[in-house]
């Protein structure tokens, strides 16, 4: 946030129906989840995600390099081969395994958590870094915080989208930066919408953004061109830089 640089992306899954248009992720993760479909859907949205990084690696250097965020499913924990499973796509794919977030709820935390934090601890011993995504709104958030392998807190849209003018979420806002500096975690405040909540979460020396003031979730093209006019941006930026050095 401090660049205003693109530092990565969010994979997001859309049901594009032939009758009833886009189909909301809320409507069909859970069948997915019940029928047992959400294993072999989620491997294949972790897998295309990293397929899709390593296209934008490759065409669009940056230091550090870009990164994925992709949500993994409580019901995907549970399956004995997952560390396997994760390895593979990232040899086949070619990505380093410090590209890849991984994104897990405080609510799966709430089962077995035991056998979540070994899985979690093999994975991040490869390089791969954990999100709890939504933090604040779950129930295991402090409890569980001092033995997660954990890299980064999202704070929930709900408390971002009323900051800075309401007082409490404003200040919900503050300790969770707080507490995760304390705790040597980066933060991702999700659902910024205004210049306003920017220019707050800025001031708190928030590490990363997301929401609607940066961009709508967007289809693969159209995030194409969001990086090509980024790096165009940079070039410029870079250039000025140059030719002011060389004219002082």
């Amino acid at each position: 946030m401090q660049t205003d640089e693109i530092e990565g992306f969010e994979s997001l899954v859309r049901w594009q129906h032939p009758q009833r248009g886009i189909v909301s992720p809320f409507e069909f993760i859970p069948i997915a989840e019940e029928i047992g479909l959400i294993v072999p859907l989620g491997e294949w949205i972790l897998r295309e995600s990293c397929l899709q990084l390593r296209k934008w690696q490759n065409e669009y250097e940056t230091n550090p390099p870009l990164t994925i965020s992709v949500n993994l499913s409580p019901k995907q924990f549970t399956q004995t081969d997952l560390v396997e499973r994760v390895l593979e796509i990232i040899s086949d794919t070619n990505i380093e395994p410090d590209s890849l977030r991984l994104e897990i709820t405080e609510s799966q935390l709430m089962g077995d958590s035991q056998a979540t934090i070994r899985t979690m601890n093999s994975l991040q011993k490869i390089g791969i870094k954990f999100s709890i995504d939504d933090f604040g709104t779950g129930y295991s958030s402090l409890s569980y915080l001092h033995r997660l392998p954990i890299n980064f807190l999202k704070i929930d849209r709900s408390f971002v989208s009323q900051t800075p003018e309401h007082v409490k979420n404003r200040e919900i806002v503050r300790t969770i930066i707080s507490l995760a500096k304390n705790l040597n975690l980066k933060v991702i405040a999700e659902g910024i919408e205004t210049i306003e909540q920017m220019q707050y979460l800025k001031s708190l020396d928030c590490e990363y953004g997301q929401g609607y003031l940066y961009s709508k979730p967007i289809d693969v093209e159209a995030a194409t061109k969001v990086l090509f006019e980024s790096s165009i941006s940079n070039f410029q930026t870079i250039t000025d830089n140059l030719i002011n050095n060389v004219a002082h």
